[in-house]
């Protein structure tokens, strides 16, 4: 997933913001006590979220994925004041920890937090409102997303797709069997040769595509 070397990773985390107390926390109890650990944002990559959020100044932000809740936190520091931020996970297993999390930040109550299925969610939920989007959820499903996306998202609306480099696999020969990384490419692809956004792929960390709808 990291593709420069560990010091000149290290610097780059150094000369940017610090990670925020609750963050810190988040990131330490994901890696002691929660199943694959590296599917976290983490510090850089955190604060990227947060910047480009900040940047956007969105009065809606939607998450396609919360893991343990880290870029939900992050994302949220740039909502307007009256902003919210829609995240949505099926993991129920950690619904608790999460809200906990929530609980204890000061963007507690700009927080929608759904447990459910991710598609259930977009074909019921009013899309057109969102001024940023995240995805960072199964992989197999990016494009059925991104497509349900499009239909409602209104000009100027910034998707961010995370791990879309998927640990360099998108340049290798894919195996029949090898679900994602065909997808994530094909992801790519679209995005690519869609005429309806702009876009520019970031390498950072595990790869982040950054498109805006005209």
């Amino acid at each position: 997933m990291n593709f420069l070397d560990e010091k000149l990773e290290n610097y780059t985390q150094t000369h940017s913001d610090i990670e925020p107390e609750l963050l810190k926390k988040i990131n330490r109890e994901t890696n002691l006590h929660v199943l694959k650990p590296r599917m976290l944002s983490g510090h850089f990559q955190g604060r990227l979220l947060s910047m480009i959020s900040k940047m956007c100044s969105p009065k809606n932000i939607l998450e396609i994925g919360t893991y343990t809740g880290y870029s939900a936190l992050c994302l949220a520091e740039g909502l307007q004041k009256e902003g919210q931020i829609t995240t949505i996970d099926n993991n129920k297993e950690l619904e608790s920890r999460v809200r906990s999390y929530f609980n204890e930040s000061e963007y507690s109550k700009k927080i929608n937090y759904i447990v459910e299925d991710a598609l259930i969610t977009l074909n019921k939920i009013d899309l057109s409102i969102f001024n940023l989007v995240f995805i960072d959820a199964d992989k197999t499903n990016y494009l059925n997303y991104y497509q349900i996306l499009m239909d409602q998202l209104q000009t100027g609306a910034i998707i961010l797709a995370d791990n879309v480099l998927w640990s360099g696999k998108v340049l290798d020969n894919i195996k029949e069997n090898d679900e994602e990384t065909r997808n994530l490419r094909a992801y790519n692809e679209t995005i690519q040769n869609d005429d309806r956004v702009e876009n520019i792929l970031l390498p950072i960390r595990d790869g982040i595509m950054l498109c805006r709808v005209k």
